[in-house]
């Protein structure tokens, strides 16, 4: 399949993957591996299913259930539409339930400091590190004094990102210009001035490259010493991926309810903080 263009593979396989995805014994353990075969000889990428748990029913008594509804996409897909799910509606008539798929999400990202690995490779790192730890707190107790030092150095470092210009940019004009320097030399030698630049600039795109290298690595779930830098497009799916896994969409409380917009989610939360800091104070 290709991967370069945006496709959606979806439909009633009458296939499971896993056991666990019929509610009694009784699978084909050699369809399973089959078709998990194929699925990975076309380098499929798998959207998941928020809802039910099983997607067909026999509609008998004691039924029999099986998830055997599969969504799959491109590699081109999951980068053109990152936050792309699909939720499971309810059944009616039909031993299938209709499924929506949609391309965006209630809720919010969380204001935090979320450190990239690959600033570690900056030449300014070390500095901004150490300025950050330098600035006064104004604390007495040591605690207090030690979550200021770091509150102080989110604040910097939070600061000195934005401030970054965008790694696959600054990427993609380092190669420009070395293209440029590339097509001149054909027709002439270059003066030494020139011929210094562009290896100052050949050195940069190397320091450039490794920090991609780290920052996509850093989010991928794929173990890199197997993949390498052998696809790019092959860990930025991969981390789209665990970035949908990972999303909370929806919580069920104990009265079954499913509870999905931001201010009932937002009460849901409050009210379990309150009533875990009054089981504590009981204890």
């Amino acid at each position: 399949m290709p991967s370069e263009i945006n496709w959606l593979l979806a439909g009633n396989f009458n296939l499971i993957r896993l056991p666990e995805n019929r509610n009694r014994p009784g699978a084909n353990i050699t369809e399973m591996f089959l078709f998990n075969e194929a699925l990975s000889a076309l380098g499929v990428t798998k959207l998941e299913l928020y809802g039910r748990k099983f997607t067909w029913t026999n509609k008998q008594f004691s039924a029999l259930l099986e998830w055997s509804d599969w969504f799959f996409t491109s590699q081109s897909w999951t980068h053109t539409f990152p936050y792309i799910s699909v939720s499971t509606l309810a059944m009616k008539s039909f031993d299938h339930g209709p499924y929506l798929i949609s391309d965006n999400t209630p809720i919010p990202k969380g204001r935090i400091l979320h450190f990239e690995n690959n600033l570690m490779e900056h030449e300014q790192f070390l500095n901004i590190i150490h300025h950050g730890l330098s600035l006064p707190t104004f604390q007495i107790d040591a605690t207090k004094h030690i979550t200021a030092k770091f509150k102080n150095l989110r604040r910097l470092v939070n600061a000195w990102q934005a401030q970054l210009s965008n790694l696959k940019a600054s990427i993609a004009n380092v190669k420009l210009i070395l293209s440029f320097m590339g097509i001149l030399e054909e027709f002439r030698d270059l003066t030494l001035m020139e011929w210094n630049f562009k290896s100052i600039l050949e050195n940069r795109l190397i320091s450039l490259l490794r920090q991609q290298k780290i920052y996509w690595k850093q989010r991928s779930t794929m173990r890199w010493v197997t993949k390498g830098d052998a696809s790019t497009n092959f860990f930025h799916a991969n981390a789209t991926i665990k970035r949908r896994k990972n999303l909370i969409t929806t919580h069920q409380e104990h009265s079954s309810m499913h509870i999905m917009k931001n201010p009932s989610f937002s009460r849901m939360l409050t009210r379990i903080n309150w009533e875990n800091q009054n089981l504590d104070q009981c204890t």
